[in-house]
């Protein structure tokens, strides 16, 4: 969802970071954007602007937002900044929830569901004939565990995944490939 719910003042190309608003333990975080990824990035931005531009055009009512920002930036829901990095395909008639403001009426986009996501990952694990169950959080726990294997600080690692507890962190040095970094087996020593 972390990634689903990305907004595009949430995407900072020049400085490679993502901040991931309400994250892991409802609070903000700054991680990275992989330099490889960043023109495939601009790529699809600019792919979803003008799917954006379209929508505008055609007079729909903007994108979800919270009640209370809603309020405070009324025109914010149509505003660019704010649409969803990863929109979804079809605009959606009717209220996201019964409680939504007024901007959640009429015709609006959502982000693509988890669903979609979850699909995918299935599919991209098919074809790379993985012999393992992985899931979109798999990817989270790969990310950590190579950092870790990268050799870089576990208080950075714990920072990047946004854990309150280091100790939380720290369960990722038991997967990694090679515990106890650098010991050989006695076995292999003969």
């Amino acid at each position: 969802m972390e990634l689903l719910r990305l907004r595009i003042k949430d995407l900072d190309l020049e400085r490679g970071q993502i901040t991931v608003r309400d994250g892991k333990g409802f609070k903000d975080r700054v991680t990275m954007v992989p330099d490889k990824l960043k023109v495939q990035l601009q790529q699809h931005l600019a792919g979803v602007r003008a799917q954006w531009e379209a929508d505008v055009k055609a007079g729909y009512a903007g994108v979800w937002l919270p009640e209370a920002l809603a309020r405070k930036y009324p025109q914010a829901p149509k505003e660019w900044p704010w649409q969803w990095v990863f929109p979804g395909w079809s605009l959606t008639k009717g209220q996201l929830r019964p409680d939504a403001p007024a901007h959640g009426t009429g015709r609006w986009r959502h982000h693509l569901l988890p669903e979609n996501l979850q699909r995918a990952m299935k599919v991209a694990v098919q074809r790379t004939g993985l012999n393992k169950l992985a899931t979109p959080h798999t990817l989270r726990h790969s990310f950590a565990t190579h950092l870790l294997e990268a050799n870089t600080d576990i208080r950075t690692v714990q920072d990047l995944l946004g854990h309150r507890d280091v100790s939380t962190t720290m369960i990722y040095t038991h997967v990694m490939a090679k515990p106890g970094i650098g010991v050989r087996s006695p076995l292999d020593q003969t």
